[in-house]
């Protein structure tokens, strides 16, 4: 049985080396080696069937169909040089036939209003507002953290509602009131919610504080409607200035030094200053 295993082993080699088998030929005869190299756990009668059934199939002629002389090595070989032969046809062809895009507008004028200054611009339209102010309009007291709208560094008011400006495009907003940190107050004349940070040290590198005080300004102005938030317990009433209400508005603004609960004190200061 030995004996019989090893020679139809010797002979599936030979028609593995045959090249004008198809495809689906030469994979069949894969499953089938597949078997006979698990003949040990195999009948001898299903063995001695496997060749007389593929020579029938495929109409196989050793004899006709000699096996080709080719060394593995060879082979890789001459694949490679038709791939880079073929690459290079399709680069000449490429270069013979230039591809005609039509005109694209990715530019235009925009008009943005800013802390009640109209700046008129000629931007890309896939241009933040994020961008438009800093690099555009240099008002870089709005920061750029993460540039994907989850620290809130860049948070400006949009007629009077907080917006992640790295998530909005500048186009959008032509004729709207935007509002940054440099429009709140002055040195001289600082607004509430900034007077209050400095009073209860909400800050301490200072990189968040622009956002987080736009944010606060525009979370007061929420409650003020009635505008509800996940730990409101009344929706029919108007929201509560709590400690936990504040933190859960405020949540969408990220301090990496940690000074949240000074944050907390100062809304608290200036929300009861409101009442």
């Amino acid at each position: 049985m030995e004996r019989r295993s090893g020679e139809l082993k010797n002979r599936l080699r030979q028609l593995q080396g045959i090249a004008q088998l198809s495809y689906r030929a030469r994979k069949a005869l894969a499953f089938h080696w597949v078997l006979v190299r698990r003949s040990n756990h195999l009948p001898h009668m299903r063995l001695g069937a496997l060749l007389p059934q593929l020579e029938s199939n495929w109409k196989i002629r050793m004899e006709s169909n000699p096996p080709l002389a080719l060394s593995r090595r060879e082979l890789l070989m001459a694949a490679s040089a038709a791939s880079m032969a073929g690459a290079s046809n399709a680069a000449n062809e490429s270069s013979e036939k230039p591809v005609v895009r039509p005109e694209v507008l990715i530019a235009a004028p925009v008009t943005l209003t800013i802390n009640g200054q109209a700046h008129t611009l000629h931007l890309d339209l896939r241009t933040s507002l994020l961008d438009a102010l800093r690099e555009h309009l240099h008002f870089t007291g709005t920061k750029k953290g993460c540039d994907h709208g989850q620290c809130g560094a860049c948070t400006v008011l949009l007629d009077g509602r907080r917006i992640n400006s790295c998530l909005s495009l500048a186009v959008m907003h032509e004729g709207a009131q935007i509002t940054t940190i440099e429009g709140l107050g002055t040195p001289d004349q600082l607004h509430p919610l900034q007077a209050a940070f400095v009073k209860h040290d909400a800050y301490q590198c200072g990189y968040c504080t622009p956002g987080q005080i736009c944010s606060a300004v525009g979370m007061l102005k929420e409650m003020d409607e009635g505008v509800p938030s996940h730990v409101t317990s009344d929706l029919l009433e108007r929201p509560v200035p709590s400690p936990e209400e504040m933190r859960e508005r405020m949540s969408g603004n990220i301090c990496r030094c940690g000074a949240y609960s000074n944050i907390i004190d100062a809304l608290s200061e200036v929300s009861e200053q409101r009442t």
